[in-house]
């Protein structure tokens, strides 16, 4: 299990709130729906935009397992 970290300052967002909304999802075929279906959930990417790229690794580490 990856150790919890912040990803998101803006909308103060970790890493365990960013794969529990995946884990919620069922369909995975389509990278950018799953990345907007998770950007509805946490609010992530929604400030500065800084963490684009760290929840878009997430995203990729996660549904590469």
């Amino acid at each position: 299990m990856e150790e919890n970290y912040t990803v998101c300052n803006c909308a103060g967002v970790d890493y365990n709130t960013i794969v529990t909304a995946l884990e919620t999802m069922n369909n995975f075929e389509n990278v950018l729906e799953v990345f907007k279906k998770v950007q509805d959930i946490t609010h992530c990417t929604t400030g500065c935009g800084g963490c684009y790229q760290k929840v878009l690794d997430i995203i990729s580490k996660t549904l590469n397992r």
